[in-house]
């Protein structure tokens, strides 16, 4: 089930997309600022990020501008009143991946969602290398190299590797490589997780994974 996250501080707005986004079968997040959306997105796996520019406080452009600068690759479609060229453009030129004027068709945004997850899908199947920045890893052969060193890695560290590398720059929580790399309810206290992370850093370099004090790890975009 693909993860939406609506940005929306319009409670009719909201109510009437997650309702219809529920019935086609996504699982849809809504919050209704710009500084909750910031504080969910390290913590959730989103596949598309629905986003309103009129928000209270922080809007909708800068939030966009957060997003991209803390690496944040999700696609986001601006769903914004402001209807005008020049709204377009930076929207687009924020780093918007697609861009609906209000008031809108439910039937044409969910062909929007749809066309966005679809593409995220088979640019994720269609690659058998992740690379960021220098280090590339060999989603076929099973190998990672870090600059002109190759290592081989277990199955554990490779899982590991993997779900940080196709979420570069985000803070990815323990729960979430216990549920992704174990796949089973794994006791919460354990530091298994910390113990393979310890094994990737004595290969790779202590640089090569960040910790998030009392959250989890992250694989900076520069590593």
């Amino acid at each position: 089930m693909s993860a939406i996250l609506l940005v929306e501080d319009a409670d009719r707005i909201a109510s009437f997309v997650v309702k219809g986004l529920q019935a086609h079968g996504y699982d849809c997040n809504r919050v209704s600022s710009g500084e909750e959306a910031l504080k969910l997105l390290p913590a959730v796996e989103f596949d598309l990020v629905i986003l309103d520019i009129g928000l209270p406080g922080m809007d909708g452009f800068q939030v966009l501008s957060t997003m991209r600068g803390q690496g944040f690759d999700v696609p986001v479609i601006v769903l914004t009143a402001r209807d005008s060229v020049d709204n377009t453009v930076a929207s687009f030129e924020g780093g918007a991946d697609d861009y609906m004027g209000k008031p809108f068709s439910f039937d044409e945004l969910l062909a929007r969602v749809k066309t966005r997850i679809k593409k995220l899908t088979v640019a994720t199947a269609s690659s058998d290398t992740l690379r960021v920045g220098s280090i590339s890893l060999d989603l076929m052969g099973r190998k990672v190299t870090r600059g002109a060193s190759e290592y081989e890695l277990t199955t554990r560290e490779f899982g590991i590797l993997e779900f940080l590398m196709t979420h570069p720059g985000q803070v990815i929580s323990r729960e979430q490589l216990l549920s992704r790399v174990w796949s089973y309810d794994h006791d919460p206290q354990s530091n298994v997780v910390d113990v393979y992370v310890r094994y990737l850093r004595q290969k790779l370099g202590s640089d090569a994974i960040q910790t998030v004090r009392g959250i989890g790890y992250r694989l900076p975009n520069t590593v």
